[in-house]
C-alpha cells in the first residue's frame, strides 16, 4: 500500500538514524513505501534539510543508478560545548575524588543520555575517517567504545588484562603503567581484528598514557593501523607521557587530596576538531 508523505518521512528518518554510514538506495526506498523515485528524492531533501539545521548530522545523496542517500551522523559545536561544559561540572563535585588522583566516573559513564553525546562528539572527529573497528580495553572504556562504535557502524573490539576461555587464542603484549611503571598484560582475541584494520583508540581516563600505549601496540601486532586515539578526560602527569598525539574532551587539572576538591577544565577536543580555544 502506498505510503504518505508524512509516515513516510518519521520512517524513513528512523530508518537513517538506525543506520550510519550506510548507502540505502533509492530504489530500496521506493519500493518500501511503493512510492517514485522523485517523490523520494523530494523526501530527502526534507530529511537533509533538517538534519543540518538541527545539527543532527549529515545526508549525502548520491546521484546515479547506483546512487542513494547516506548518513553520517555529527554534532555541532554548541551542542559540543555546552555537553563540555555540563561534565566538567559534574566532575568537578567534591566527592569523586579517588586514590592516586583518579576520578570516579562509573556513574557518570552508565547514563544512556551521557554515552549517547559521548558517542556523537567522539565521532564527530572521526567522520570523514575511514574506521574500520573501536578498541578499548575492559572495564571502563566499554560503554565509550559501544556508544561510538554505534554511531560510526563498526564493531568494537575489547582487549582484557585476563584472558577468557571463551575468547579462544589470543595474541597478548606486556606494556608500561604510565602511572605505576609497572610491567602489566594485555589481551585480544584472535579473531576480534582483521588484519589490515583502521583502529580507533577510546578510553575512560588516562595519566601516564601506559594503556593507551599498550593497545597502540596491540594494533600494531595485528598489522593495522592507528587512526586516533580519544578520550573521555585526561589527568595532568607530571612526569613523561607516553602518548603525544591524542584527544581528550576533559581535563583533571587541579587535585587537592586534603580537602578532596578537584577543578576541571575542556580538554583539547574543541581546538583539535572546531579549530577553537576551550573557552
Amino acid at each position: 500500500m502506498k505510503t504518505r508523505r508524512s509516515d513516510r518521512l518519521i520512517d524513513m528518518t528512523r530508518f537513517l538514524l538506525e543506520r550510519p554510514h550506510t548507502l540505502i538506495s533509492l530504489t530500496y526506498f521506493a519500493e518500501r513505501y511503493e512510492s517514485a523515485k522523485s517523490s523520494i528524492s523530494e523526501d530527502l531533501a526534507i530529511v537533509k534539510r533538517t538534519f543540518k539545521s538541527r545539527g543532527i548530522g549529515i545526508l549525502e545523496t548520491i546521484p546515479g543508478a547506483a546512487g542513494g542517500a547516506r548518513f553520517i551522523p555529527s554534532i555541532s559545536e554548541e551542542e559540543c560545548r555546552d555537553f563540555i561544559g555540563s561534565m566538567m561540572t559534574e566532575m568537578s563535585e567534591q566527592d569523586r575524588l579517588l586514590p592516586g588522583g583518579y576520578v570516579y566516573l562509573s556513574d557518570l559513564l552508565g547514563r544512556p543520555d551521557v554515552l549517547r553525546q559521548v558517542g556523537r562528539v567522539i565521532a564527530r572527529q572521526y567522520l570523514d575517517k575511514q574506521i574500520d573497528a573501536v578498541m578499548t580495553v575492559a572495564t571502563k572504556g566499554v560503554p565509550i567504545a559501544q556508544s561510538v562504535s554505534s554511531y560510526l557502524n563498526v564493531p568494537f573490539v575489547i582487549l582484557r588484562r585476563d584472558s577468557k576461555i571463551t575468547e579462544g587464542s589470543t595474541v597478548s603484549v606486556n606494556y608500561v603503567s604510565g602511572s605505576s611503571e609497572r610491567i602489566e598484560k594485555m589481551e585480544l582475541s584472535k579473531r576480534s581484528l582483521k588484519r589490515g584494520s583502521h583502529v580507533l583508540v577510546v578510553d575512560d581516563f588516562m595519566k601516564g598514557g601506559g594503556t593507551v600505549n599498550g593497545m597502540k601496540s596491540m594494533i600494531e601486532e595485528f598489522e593495522s593501523e592507528l587512526v586516533g586515539i580519544t578520550v573521555f578526560a585526561e589527568a595532568t602527569f607530571e612526569g613523561h607521557r607516553m602518548i603525544d598525539e591524542y584527544t581528550s574532551l576533559l581535563k583533571v587539572d587541579k587535585v587537592n587530596t586534603l580537602d578532596k576538591t578537584i577543578h576541571v577544565s575542556a580538554g583539547n577536543y574543541l581546538e583539535k576538531v572546531f579549530g577553537t580555544p576551550s573557552k
